[in-house]
């Protein structure tokens, strides 16, 4: 198997190669464009211990993949599919970071990371992202569009901070994204990106049954019950501003069905076998989310202020660190967490989730947060990005096979120490003054909060709020497959891919 892998690599890099030496003659030498292509954090390769997973579990290292994301549980899944077709589940890994709340993205600017059905082609991976790697999720598809939510630029990426993405540590973004590479360059056009508020489980509907987003999540839990039942990827169409997932043509139909999603459904039909399974699993959580409703099950509470959620395996590692609106643990379960070894780098600038006390401007109060509805007639539509530049023949060979030059995170760097707003004056303070002076002593009662969470140098004097740029050669992280990371801060270890072969030269354009 080794040597096929190798040879298969060769052969690629041998090809890319040729193309490479054609186009720098015919457009001359690009530095930036040469940068792309001998990118090694972009390149690493699989880590042999999660290649020998896929033996055991009858996958190739070229097989397609599927990704599925939980915010409550701070999870996210790899599907990779089988030599008998279906989809199996090969890792999954604790997110670091994600910000806003359990519930869609409506409009730029309030902080949420989307959720539903996304497709991720080659042109969304950014190899020079400032935030070690990323790929965009493609927020907003057309359902998003057709009810006016705005936003863009919504990533998954490293550096465990986000403003309305999806954060990993770097070990974790770099294997997802070698994962992502490996499927399209065997042949798979566009993975699978679905992202929910939380597992979609009888439990988790009821605990959330007085949730204004329910129509929404009851929408797009008929796909997550598609591929729960078929472990195939569903495929995914709108209309009348709603999912359809698995349509086909009807019998008596002579051309496949056209869908919009602003318009009227075509006739369409779903196929029995698909069909059934689903029924027969819908009925089934059906009668459980009944009996747990009848049991007067805790409704979740709503609003709870919480900016965002982190996995329990990295709030375990913070000092004061917090689950925020995902699954938490009891102080003995953190403190045993805190024993074990992080998956992956822990900057020491991150920050735990905690109340938002900065309310948005640019949200108007007249506008509720739910998920179906038609927009209103002064909703804005998210706008396209500027084409880019054109830089010759070597650069739209870059942009053709998915490298932009442009870092495309939507987040901001998260400054070295987090600043508090002061207390209130006494004399004659206005209701809203008092109330909010009373939650920020609450939550900054003591000062240590009012520092990074994690400092790397305590005695090294301040430094200017830095900007993170990919550097030209950064430093490589560990595999997390290989138990790279620490429960502290670490240092980047040595390039795991040779800088001399051509994996490392010519992998950005393979």
């Amino acid at each position: 198997m080794g040597s096929i892998l190798n040879s298969r690599s060769l052969a690629r890099a041998l090809l890319v190669s040729v193309a490479l030496a054609a186009s720098i003659v015919l457009a001359g030498c690009d530095t930036d464009q040469v940068s792309l292509a001998t990118n090694a954090k972009a390149n690493q390769p699989v880590s042999p211990k999660l290649v020998a997973a896929m033996g055991e579990k009858d996958m190739d290292l070229n097989s397609p993949i599927l990704i599925r994301l939980f915010k409550q549980e701070a999870e996210l899944e790899i599907w990779k599919q089988t030599r008998s077709g279906q989809f199996a589940l090969l890792k999954t890994y604790p997110i670091c970071r994600w910000s806003g709340d359990l519930g869609p993205k409506v409009r730029e600017g309030d902080r949420q990371a989307p959720e539903g059905f996304y497709s991720i082609n080659p042109s969304q991976m950014n190899p020079q992202s400032a935030y070690y790697l990323s790929f965009n999720t493609g927020f907003p598809n057309a359902f998003d569009r057709a009810l006016g939510r705005t936003g863009s630029q919504l990533m998954v990426h490293g550096d465990c901070s986000s403003r309305g993405c999806y954060a990993m540590t770097d070990e974790q973004i770099a294997e997802i994204y070698s994962l992502g590479r490996e499927s399209f360059f065997g042949g798979q056009k566009a993975f699978q990106f679905q992202a929910y508020p939380f597992r979609m489980t009888p439990v988790n509907m009821a605990k959330h049954r007085n949730n204004p987003n329910m129509p929404f999540w009851r929408m797009i839990k008929e796909g997550y019950d598609h591929f729960e039942v078929t472990r195939q990827e569903p495929k995914v169409d709108f209309c009348e501003k709603k999912y359809v997932f698995d349509a086909a043509k009807a019998p008596d139909a002579k051309r496949d069905p056209v869908f919009d999603a602003s318009a009227k459904c075509p006739a369409y039909v779903i196929p029995e076998d698909i069909a059934s399974a689903v029924r027969d699993k819908e009925q089934r959580d059906e009668a459980e989310y009944n009996k747990l409703v009848a049991k007067n099950i805790p409704v979740a509470r709503m609003n709870t202020g919480i900016d965002g959620g982190m996995n329990k395996i990295f709030a375990a590692k913070i000092p004061e660190g917090s689950t925020g609106l995902s699954e938490g643990a009891e102080g003995n379960t953190l403190q045993m967490l805190a024993m074990s070894k992080a998956p992956g780098t822990i900057p020491g600038t991150v920050n735990p989730p905690k109340p938002n006390l900065e309310p948005v401007a640019s949200a108007p109060q007249d506008e509720p947060v739910v998920a179906v509805g038609a927009p209103a007639t002064s909703t804005r539509v998210a706008s396209v990005a500027a084409p880019e530049k054109s830089g010759g023949f070597f650069s739209n060979l870059g942009r053709k096979m998915g490298f932009s030059a442009a870092d495309t995170t939507a987040t901001t760097p998260p400054q070295a120490t987090a600043s508090v707003a002061p207390a209130p004056a006494p004399a004659a303070p206005s209701t809203a003054s008092k109330l909010k002076a009373a939650v920020t002593h609450f939550v900054h009662r003591e000062p240590a909060k009012d520092k990074p969470t994690v400092a790397a140098k305590p005695a090294e004097p301040a430094k200017p709020a830095e900007t993170r740029v990919a550097a030209t050669r950064p430093a490589l992280k560990p595999s997390v497959a290989d138990g790279g990371g620490d429960s502290g801060q670490m240092a980047g270890a040595a390039p795991v891919v040779s800088a001399n072969s051509f994996d490392s030269r010519f992998g950005a354009l393979k």
